[in-house]
C-alpha cells in the first residue's frame, strides 16, 4: 500500500475502485487497521487498490472529506467518492466494498 499526499491524491483515486485509509502513525485503532487492510490489499486481485494518507502530514485533505475520526476509509469509484466509514472495520466487511 502506497502512502500518498496531497499533490498525488486526484491522480490516485480517478480511476476504478480505491479506497482512501485517512490514518495517523500515532494512532493504535489506525496500526490495526493497516494490519487488516494489508492482508485485504493482498486479496484484492485487481479488483481495485488501497491507498493511505497520513492526516498530520495533509490536513486540507482530511478537512475536505470531513475526517474527524481516524481511522476513515473512504471509498472512490472512478473519482467519486460512494462511501465513508469511521473506526476499525473487519477483513470481509473491507473485502466487500469492492464488489
Amino acid at each position: 500500500m502506497k502512502i500518498i499526499t496531497e499533490k498525488e491524491f486526484e491522480k490516485e483515486i480517478n480511476e476504478g475502485t480505491v479506497l482512501v485509509d485517512f490514518f495517523a502513525t500515532w494512532c493504535m485503532p489506525c496500526r490495526m487497521m493497516g494490519q487488516i487492510l494489508e492482508e485485504v490489499d493482498r486479496e484484492l486481485n485487481g479488483k481495485g487498490k488501497i491507498v493511505k494518507v497520513d492526516v498530520d502530514q495533509n490536513e486540507n485533505l482530511a478537512r475536505k472529506f470531513g475526517v474527524m475520526s481516524i481511522p476513515t476509509l473512504v471509498l472512490f469509484k472512478d473519482g467519486k467518492m460512494v462511501s465513508k466509514n469511521v473506526g476499525v472495520m473487519q477483513k470481509n466487511d473491507c473485502l466487500n466494498l469492492f464488489k
